[in-house]
Order: C-alpha cells, then structure tokens, then sequence
C-alpha cells in the first residue's frame, strides 16, 4: 500500500528529560501547541488524545511505543473535520536523541495512504508547533501566538 510521509526535524538547546517533560506535559503543551495539550498516561497502550482548550477533542489514539526520554510513537486518528477522519489512523514517532547540548528531535508522520490529505494538514502545524516548543525551552516565550495569520490560507481552513 502506497503511504504518505511528513518528516521534521529540529535541534532544541535543552536535555532529553526537559524535552521529553515538554511533550508529555499538559500544562506545558498548552503554551506552544497555540491553546491545546495532550492527554494521556504515557506508557505504551495507553490511549492519547490532542484536546482544544474548549473541550473539543482534535485527535484520538495511542501510545504505541512509550520510551522515556528516547522515543515515543502514537497511532492517532483526526477527529474534527470528516475528510480527514476518513483517512483512519496515522502513526507519530518523535525521536530524541543528544547532540552536544542540544537534542535532535525527529517527528516522522505516516499514514498509510497516497497524497493525504492528513499528512499535507500536518505538514504545515508541525513545523509552528515545534518552533515555539523551541523557542519556549530555549528563550522562555513562544515565537507565534496564533497557529495562522488573518487573512491566510490557512486560517480559513482552521
């Protein structure tokens, strides 16, 4: 079957437990992720969600693969707009790994599926997601407050 890859990676001045914190905390999460957090326990098996600060679940799934602070992998499905729900689950995995005093942090995005509509959806959040998660460990603030610009392309797809 024909598949559907997003990569991103991202050199983080920080240690692999502060990134790894970062990503598993919600209260943390809510700072970068423009309002939202993930839900979860943490540990392989356990289910994970992506959750609006209304309430409103985004994405839904789980934990896959729960390697503290080495890797994490989520098979998560879309839950809010209909044409991407449609596409079924689609897998994450985050690598960490040191380099110097930074961490490399990898996000490979798959799903199994050609010319996904998903797949091109994350592509454009990941990169803002993770500049401010950079931003904030290494400067203490956020890099953009809204995940899209008024007036562009992607807001009216918001």
């Amino acid at each position: 079957m024909a598949k559907s890859t997003f990569v991103y990676v991202s050199y983080i001045r920080t240690t692999p437990e502060a990134l790894w914190a970062a990503l598993t905390d919600p209260e943390f999460n809510k700072q970068y992720w423009f309002g939202m957090h993930c839900d979860s326990k943490w540990t392989t098996g356990a289910s994970w969600r992506l959750v609006a600060g209304d309430g409103q679940v985004y994405d839904a799934g789980e934990i896959v693969e729960a390697d503290p602070p080495k890797r994490l992998v989520i098979r998560w499905q879309h839950q809010s707009k209909p044409e991407l729900k449609a596409e079924g689950p689609s897998l994450c995995t985050m690598e960490l790994e040191p380099d110097g005093a930074a961490v490399k942090l990898s996000i490979t995005h798959t799903i199994e599926r050609d010319a996904s509509k998903l797949i091109e959806a994350v592509s454009g959040g990941w990169p803002k997601i993770i500049s401010n998660l950079k931003s904030l460990l290494e400067n203490g603030a956020i890099a953009l407050e809204e995940p899209y610009r008024a007036g562009s392309a992607g807001a009216a797809k918001a």
